[in-house]
């Protein structure tokens, strides 16, 4: 099929996800414009102030669709009141201020707004859908702020999508850089009892998947995720099987609180989240299964 060039503007360009997103939608001929916090180093780069919750509707001229994936890093501190007021203002005000610039230009830009399965909570066995209720606690209050930050675009009768994002197979990335690093030492194993699911994706088939989104014009919620969510003692003992390094050096959940914080119940919680909307509209992942995507993130420079 033929690929119609889009013109793109991406919040968050600089993040692990959003830069290979960058990279991959120009090769595939579209037009990229990067907001950026910092003063402009090339053309293509427009400056914004996100913590102001305002956007100029002019940086939007001719732009066909808004990515925005940006926000504070879930994992860079111990979570803290201070810090976890941060981490929702992060994602919620620059949220807050596209959507708004995009309802100011009266056109139907596609809001394509990042989002986390964090959504539904720890949900044990239960298998979750796009359909699926939310669930309880700090993260789920998060994302609802997130999600609901997108209103004014959504009202003004703009497409909107909300990427429910799994946990994000790469080398650099939050969640798997240090169960990796341990794993290479031989020092690799459950976290707390390690059954709980955690619902992975590969950054190839993320970047893919919204790329998808973007191209078949989703709205509402999607679960960027693999269509088989693994336990979690599942993945870092196929990660050791490659490695040919043993994964039996458990990280009790008390242990994991008492290095992390509140987070750690966050960590153990299991999201057994499948990607129904992604399939449903024809996407094939090309990681499909939890050996492949392994070694994917294993032949992946970091």
């Amino acid at each position: 099929m033929t690929h119609t060039s889009q013109r793109i503007a991406v919040a968050g360009s600089s993040g692990l996800i959003g830069g290979a997103l960058c990279r991959s939608l120009r090769e595939r001929g579209d037009d990229v414009i990067r907001l950026v916090r910092r003063p402009p180093e090339h053309p293509s780069q427009v400056q914004w102030d996100p913590s102001s919750r305002h956007l100029d509707p002019e940086v939007l001229d001719g732009v066909d669709a808004v990515v925005n994936l940006a926000g504070v890093s879930l994992g860079a501190q111990r979570w803290s009141p201070t810090f976890k007021a941060e981490l929702i203002a992060s994602r919620t005000d620059g949220t807050t201020a596209l959507a708004a610039a995009i309802a100011a230009t009266g056109r139907p830009i596609h809001l394509v707004n990042g989002s986390a399965v964090g959504y539904y909570g720890d949900r044990g066995e239960e298998v979750l859908t796009e359909e699926s209720t939310a669930g309880s606690g700090f993260l789920v209050d998060l994302v609802h702020a997130w999600e609901g930050a997108t209103e004014p675009a959504r009202a003004s009768g703009a497409p909107v999508a909300r990427l429910r994002t799994g946990i994000v197979l790469a080398p650099e990335g939050d969640a798997i850089k240090t169960l990796l690093r341990l794993t290479k030492l031989g020092l690799g194993g459950p976290l707390g009892n390690g059954k709980h699911y955690w619902p992975w994706i590969t950054l190839a088939d993320h970047v893919r998947a919204i790329q998808h989104v973007l191209d078949q014009k989703l709205e509402g919620p999607v679960n960027l995720t693999g269509p088989e969510p693994a336990r979690q003692r599942d993945i870092v003992a196929e990660m050791g099987r490659q490695l040919h390094r043993p994964t039996l050096l458990p990280a009790p959940t008390f242990a994991l609180r008492l290095v992390v914080g509140e987070m750690a119940g966050d960590i153990v919680a299991s999201q057994r989240a499948l990607p129904k909307r992604l399939l449903d509209t024809g996407f094939s992942h090309e990681q499909a299964t939890l050996t492949n995507a392994i070694r994917w993130l294993l032949a992946t420079p970091g």
